[in-house]
C-alpha cells in the first residue's frame, strides 16, 4: 500500500508508530552523480532479490488488468570500436554458468518446441533463444536472458498466484503479446512469459510484430513528431560540443585505437564500453594503449549530465508525447474496455527498446525515473473498487517501484484521496485531452501538423 505518514517523526527518521518500512532501500545512493553507480543500476546484473510494490492495493480491491511495456534484456554492442578486439562474450545458454536461473534449462528445452506459435510476419524466421559461442552484434546474452525469467517469475508470484490474474485454462484472447522485430526483443518476451506462465501452450502464443519502435502502428505519420526529434538532437550536439572534458577523452581514445576523432564518436563507444564493464571485461588495448575506467567515466557522466538537460529543456518533452500518444492511446482504449467488463486481454506484454520506454516516462511526466536499464518494466494496473463496482483505478509502476504519483496528471490526486491510486478516468482524460494542451491543440492529428507557440 502507498503509505502516507500522518503521525509526527521522531528525529531519527522513524514514524513512531509504524517503523516497518515496505521497501527498504538495498542501496544508499551517493550525494553527487557517480557515473560507476549509475552503470552498475543499468546493467542490471541479476544478483539481489528484487523487492517490488506491484500488486500492492487495500484489500476489498480486485487486480482486473495489466499491461506491462518492458526493455529487452542484457545485449551484446550494436556497434563496435574500430581497430579493437570484440568484447569476448558467449552467448550459448548454459545453466550452470553464472548467472543463471532455476528454470533456465527448462526454458530452453520448451522454446526448442516452439513451432507451433502463430508469429506475426518476420518473427517467426528468428530464433526462439540466442546460440551463438561468440555473441552477434546486438544479441541477447544469457544475462539478459535470465533478467527476463527473473522479471516474468516475480510477475507470476503476484499477479497469478496472489491475485489470480488469469485462470489455469487461460485462452489466447486472455493475453496480448507485441515485440518489434529484433531477436533480443522477441527473446526477452518469451523468457519473461515462459516463467509467468510457466510451459505455456505453444498454440495459445499470438506474437504480433510491431514494425515501429514507438508502437505507432497505423497512426506514425506525425511531421511536428519528427521536428521535435530533430531540435532534441541539435542540443545534443551542442551540449557534447561544449565538453571539453569530453572532447580530450575522445581525442586520447581516438590515438589509442589509432583512428580519427570523429570516427571514433560515430562508432559510439559508451554502447561498447557498457559491455566491457557489464561484464566485467578489461576496456580493450592496442600497441599503443588502453582505454580505461577514466574514459569510460567522462563519457557516461556526459551521458547523464545529457539525460538531465534533456529533462530540462522541453524538446524531448514534445517529442514524447506525440511520439508515444498512439501506444497510451491503445492502452487507455484497452482499459476502458476492461472496465466496461470485457474480459479480453487481462495480461499484455509489450517488448520493445529504451527509445520506447523512456518517452513513454517522459510524456507520463515521470521525470524522476532512470533512463531505462536492461530489462527495465514498466506497469500498468487497473483496480476495481470492491465496494463502488462502477469506479476503476490505476497504478503505474517502474522497476518495481510505484511512480502513480509522479505523474503529471495524477500527482495532485493523493493529497485528497485515502486510496493509493488514481482514477482511471484522470489517466483517460491525460492521454484524450491534456496530452494536446501544450500544442494548442484537441487532438493528435491536430498536434501532430500545428507547430507549439
Amino acid at each position: 500500500v502507498h503509505l502516507i505518514p500522518v503521525n509526527p517523526v521522531r528525529a531519527d527518521g522513524l514514524n513512531p508508530k509504524s517503523r516497518k518500512r515496505i521497501m527498504p532501500d538495498l542501496l544508499t545512493e551517493p550525494p553527487a552523480i557517480d557515473p560507476v553507480y549509475e552503470a552498475h543500476v543499468y546493467c542490471n546484473i541479476p544478483t539481489i532479490a528484487e523487492r517490488s510494490m506491484e500488486g500492492h492495493a487495500p484489500h476489498y480491491f480486485k487486480l482486473v488488468s495489466v499491461e506491462v511495456l518492458i526493455r529487452h534484456g542484457d545485449r551484446y554492442p550494436l556497434y563496435a570500436i574500430p581497430k579493437t578486439k570484440r568484447p569476448d562474450i558467449d552467448c550459448m545458454l548454459v545453466p550452470s554458468r553464472k548467472p543463471s536461473h532455476p528454470q533456465l534449462e527448462a526454458f530452453i528445452k520448451h522454446m526448442s518446441k516452439g513451432s507451433a506459435a502463430q508469429m506475426d510476419g518476420s518473427l517467426g524466421s528468428l530464433p526462439r533463444f540466442p546460440s551463438h559461442s561468440l555473441c552477434e552484434m546486438g544479441e541477447l546474452t544469457q544475462t539478459g536472458v535470465v533478467q527476463h525469467l527473473r522479471n516474468g517469475q516475480l510477475l507470476r508470484e503476484i499477479y497469478i498466484n496472489k491475485h489470480k490474474l488469469l485462470p489455469g485454462d487461460w485462452t489466447a484472447k486472455q493475453l496480448y503479446l507485441e515485440t518489434t522485430g529484433k531477436s533480443r526483443t522477441l527473446q526477452s518476451a518469451l523468457a519473461l512469459l515462459y516463467t509467468f506462465l510457466p510451459d505455456f501452450d505453444w498454440k495459445k502464443i499470438n506474437m504480433r510484430h510491431q514494425w515501429s519502435t514507438i508502437f505507432c502502428s497505423g497512426s506514425c505519420d506525425c511531421p511536428m513528431r519528427n521536428h521535435y526529434l530533430e531540435e532534441e538532437q541539435r542540443r545534443q550536439y551542442s551540449l557534447r560540443v561544449k565538453n571539453n572534458d569530453l572532447e580530450k577523452i575522445y581525442v586520447d581514445m581516438a590515438k589509442i585505437v589509432g583512428i580519427p576523432t570523429r570516427q571514433l564518436r560515430a562508432s559510439n563507444p559508451i554502447d561498447s564500453l557498457l559491455c566491457y564493464f557489464c561484464h566485467n571485461v578489461s576496456f580493450p588495448c592496442t600497441k599503443t594503449g588502453c582505454i580505461g575506467m577514466e574514459h569510460f567515466k567522462v563519457i557516461k557522466r556526459h551521458q547523464l549530465e545529457d539525460e538531465r538537460e534533456r529533462q530540462e529543456k522541453k524538446l524531448y518533452f514534445m517529442y514524447a508525447l506525440l511520439a508515444t500518444h498512439p501506444l497510451l492511446n491503445q492502452t487507455v482504449n484497452r482499459l476502458q474496455r476492461i472496465a466496461e467488463g470485457k474480459k479480453e486481454e487481462v495480461f499484455v506484454l509489450y517488448s520493445a527498446h529504451d527509445v520506447t520506454l523512456s518517452p513513454v516516462l517522459s510524456a507520463l511526466g515521470i521525470t524522476e525515473a532512470r533512463f531505462p536499464r536492461f530489462a527495465a518494466r514498466l506497469v500498468f494496473e487497473l483496480w476495481q473498487d470492491g465496494k463502488r463496482p462502477k469506479e476503476h483505478f490505476i497504478r503505474i509502476l517502474y522497476n518495481g517501484a510505484d511512480v502513480t504519483f509522479q505523474t503529471s496528471f495524477c500527482k495532485d490526486h493523493y493529497k485528497r484521496s485515502s486510496k493509493p491510486m488514481c482514477p482511471l478516468e484522470k489517466f483517460v482524460n491525460f492521454v484524450k485531452r491534456d496530452m494536446f494542451l501544450i500544442f494548442n491543440s484537441t487532438s493528435y492529428y491536430d498536434a501532430c501538423r500545428r507547430r507549439a507557440l
